[in-house]
């Protein structure tokens, strides 16, 4: 029995020693430089030290992971540019439109596109059943796609506005035109210049309207970043305003040239 005792003692002081050699090793500032093990205790050991890197890794992937953390703010520039470039280029395009159906002294293909013929209880654009060319700068021609509509294109043009008078010719009309009054060419400029401001406060509105989504996108978008979409937009209104200015100072030379 005393035997015994003795020899549960002595294994019990050795497997103390034991754990307390692993415990010094594993605390090691260098552990590549522990004394030499046996098998086991290397197997372990080495288990504990991919732990210990392992935890470390993670520990480090995740306290850089939150420290690198940027909120990304979307850009708003690119698509606000567009959509008042797109608003301010519908209205010179209308603008355009509207011009064209001005009657100047010299004849225009165009300016019969607005008038419409009501053929076979249709209402319809004279450009979408006839051919308008121009003969000479006073005389216009006008071939319908079915001859049989010709009488229906001739009491549109007399019925405008345009104080034209057509005259069959064949399977066409021919319509001369004929020279502007001094207050006629009057009249025509005072169209153009309301046509010329109506354009540009619809520019002004479009701008407006950017600059408000600028001001609402607040404190998501940069101060300087801000301050260059402000500037561009304003570029923007300046080009289609004197592109504005520029056709209606042409139309009303042209008017005046009769």
């Amino acid at each position: 029995m005393a035997i015994s005792v003795r020899r549960a003692f002595s294994y019990r002081s050795i497997l103390l020693l034991h754990c307390r050699h692993l415990s010094h090793i594993i605390h090691s500032p260098n552990l590549t430089e522990s004394p030499s093990l046996n098998p086991s205790a290397s197997s372990a050991l080495d288990f504990l030290r991919e732990s210990r890197r392992g935890f470390a890794k993670g520990r480090k992937s995740k306290d850089s992971d939150a420290g690198n953390t940027v909120e990304v703010v979307p850009d708003i520039g690119p698509a606000v540019k567009e959509n008042a470039m797109s608003q301010m280029d519908a209205a010179v395009v209308a603008l355009s439109r509207e011009l064209s159906k001005l009657r100047t002294g010299r004849a225009s293909a165009g300016m019969l596109d607005h008038i419409i013929v009501e053929t076979g209880g249709v209402k319809m654009p004279l450009s979408r059943l006839a051919v308008v060319s121009v003969l000479d700068p006073k005389t216009l021609s006008v071939t319908p796609y079915d001859p049989d509509a010709l009488k229906q294109l001739e009491n549109a043009i007399v019925s405008s506005p345009l104080g034209l008078n057509p005259k069959a010719d064949g399977e066409r009309l021919i319509a001369v035109i004929p020279p502007l009054t001094k207050e006629h060419i009057q009249a025509m400029c005072k169209v153009v210049a309301k046509s010329c401001e109506d354009v540009k406060q619809s520019i002004r509105r479009a701008r407006q309207k950017a600059l408000d989504t600028i001001k609402k996108a607040g404190s998501s978008l940069p101060k300087d970043v801000a301050k260059r979409l402000e500037k561009e937009v304003d570029e923007l209104t300046k080009k289609f305003v004197k592109s504005a200015e520029d056709m209606c100072k042409a139309k009303e030379k042209e008017i005046a040239e009769g």
